[in-house]
Parts: C-alpha cells; sequence; structure tokens
C-alpha cells in the first residue's frame, strides 16, 4: 500500500511538470483616466477548486509588457506547477511600456502615473473575480519593475505579503515604508545597466535614447537590503553571509516574518537568473540559478498577519 501511494503521488509529480500551463487571459481597467491591461493565468485546478490560493503580481521590466514577462520568467510554468493565480500587468506608453518608480522610467515617470494605484485597483478586481487569498499576495519585477515592486511594498504594505525585486535598484530618497514587507533581492554581480555599485544611470543607447532616467544617481544594490532591514526592525548588525559557486547570499537579522534576503548572483548581467533571455541582444541569463523557483519559495513561507 505504502508503495502504491508512493507511485500515485510520483506520477502526479511527473504529470504536473509536463502539464502545459493555463493560457494567459487579457483583462483591462481604467485607473486615472488610462485604460490599463494585465494578463491572467489561473491553473485549470485552481478554477476547478472552491480553495482561496495565492496571487503573484509580476512585473515587466522598461520597454516590456505582460506577456513578455510570462516569456522571460516562466511564472506562469510556476503557478502550474504549484496551483496559484499569477498576473501579468501592463506599464503604460504608447509603445515602450514603463512604470512610474519616480526617477525611472520614460513615460510613466515623465506623465507621473499612478501605478500604484493602479495595481491596488487590480489586486480590487482580481479578488472579486478570482479565488485569490488576501493574505497571500505577492509582488515581483525585473527592472524598472523591480523599482516598482519596492514602491508597491512601501506604500500598499497592508495588501503584499512579500516583494521580490530582480535587478532593480533604490536611488535613496525613497520614502520609509508603511509598514514592514519581507523582501528577497536579487542583483546580477555583472550588470552594467544596473551596477552593482551603483552611481549614476549608464548612457543610454537602448529604445529610449536617454529619456529613460531623469539623471539621479543609483544607490549601491545592497542599499536595496539595507533599506528594508530598517523598515522591517531588523537588527543594526551586519547581515550573515553564506557563499556558494554561483551566488553570494546575505541574511538580515529580522523579527519572524519579515525576513530580508540580498542575493549577488555570479555570471548573471541585466536578466533573470535561470529564465529566457528576452532578445538576442539582451544578457544572457544565468543558469547557477533559478530566481522563480528562490522566489517563490520565499513567497509561499509569508502570509499577511491579521489585521
Amino acid at each position: 500500500m505504502r508503495f502504491l501511494a508512493s507511485l500515485i503521488l510520483g506520477l502526479l509529480a511527473v504529470a504536473l511538470a509536463f502539464a502545459q500551463p493555463a493560457a494567459p487571459v487579457r483583462r483591462t481597467l481604467v485607473h486615472d483616466g488610462l485604460d490599463r491591461g494585465y494578463y491572467v493565468v489561473e491553473p485549470d485546478r485552481v478554477a476547478a477548486g472552491n480553495a482561496l490560493v495565492p496571487l503573484v503580481i509580476v512585473l515587466h521590466g522598461g520597454g516590456g509588457n505582460g506577456l513578455s514577462a510570462i516569456d522571460m520568467t516562466r511564472f506562469d510554468r510556476k503557478a502550474e506547477e504549484e496551483g496559484f493565480i499569477a498576473v501579468f500587468p501592463d506599464g503604460s506608453g504608447s509603445f515602450l511600456l514603463t512604470w512610474n518608480a519616480v526617477h525611472c522610467c520614460a513615460y510613466a515617470m515623465r506623465e507621473a502615473v499612478d501605478d500604484v494605484g493602479f495595481v491596488a485597483a487590480m489586486i480590487d478586481e482580481l479578488v472579486r473575480s478570482y479565488p485569490v487569498d488576501p493574505s497571500r499576495i505577492y509582488v515581483t519585477g525585473m527592472s524598472n519593475g523591480a523599482m516598482m515592486a519596492h514602491r508597491l511594498g512601501a506604500f500598499l504594505p497592508d495588501r503584499i505579503a512579500a516583494i521580490a525585486p530582480v535587478v532593480g535598484a533604490i536611488f535613496g530618497d525613497e520614502p520609509t515604508p508603511l509598514g514592514a514587507v519581507p523582501a528577497i533581492i536579487i542583483n546580477g554581480a555583472e550588470d552594467t545597466v544596473i551596477p552593482v555599485a551603483g552611481g549614476p544611470p549608464p548612457r543610454d543607447d537602448g529604445p529610449f535614447r536617454g529619456t529613460a532616467w531623469d539623471g539621479a544617481p543609483l544607490a549601491p544594490s545592497v542599499a536595496q537590503g539595507q533599506y528594508w532591514a530598517a523598515a522591517n526592525g531588523c537588527a543594526p548588525t551586519e547581515p550573515s553571509l553564506i557563499e556558494t559557486d554561483a551566488f553570494s547570499l546575505w541574511r538580515y537579522d529580522c523579527p519572524v516574518g519579515v525576513e530580508v534576503e540580498y542575493y549577488l548572483v555570479r555570471d548573471n548581467g541585466h536578466a533573470w537568473p535561470g529564465g529566457d533571455q528576452p532578445r538576442p541582444a539582451a544578457d544572457m541569463p544565468t543558469t547557477g540559478l533559478d530566481a522563480t523557483d528562490v522566489i517563490w519559495e520565499f513567497f509561499s513561507r509569508h502570509v499577511l498577519p491579521p489585521g
């Protein structure tokens, strides 16, 4: 009997591993006078069940869109494997879509687009329309999307259970977060777009042609961990350090439930570690760490406290 149970569990695991993720469904809403779109991936077993499930919001980088975030991060596959809902919103702009991180980027920055309000409204719609557990809503994002993840954590700590900025940055003048939020932060040691040392934004020869930034210098990437460690009431001591062949990991001494972790991934530039290369000219992601797996493991340990 025990052998049969193990066999059934093994076959189920294999079936889930090869299951095709549900097709993304595009939804829209109007916020602050703008038509905003987002793509929802709801696994069939979630739709057929009765239980409330986690929601993971994945924010694309500057110039990307919700569909490119699906391709790059593979969070649709992770949603299928683990049984949660994933949503991939679009930024704003006429063609190259961005998020308003105050000092970056492009259209959303110049027009002071209310992206915090948009995401809050989107969360409301998703909670009304899907079996979303309001205590298990998480945000991750890459680059400009990572900057936005910081802002959402800072302004919506009563809605967001944890954040995971990937190859992003802060500028050092961000407001004190309105509450504590667990944070896992991942940067690439070889990143030349968001340099680990911080400093002036690099010259932009890309599709934005010098319009992506307002010129404010970046803080060193480790400042992201320090920012959340201070907000979460972590001890003002040096974080513990774990070294592997693939990454360095700093863990801050934080109260239970509001952990802060900072990864610096070797052999990774401005790319989603373990993900897909979004275009031929982009940096090739490392295979030494799968950011999607690491992020989900972190998210799955955190739930908003009651009240």
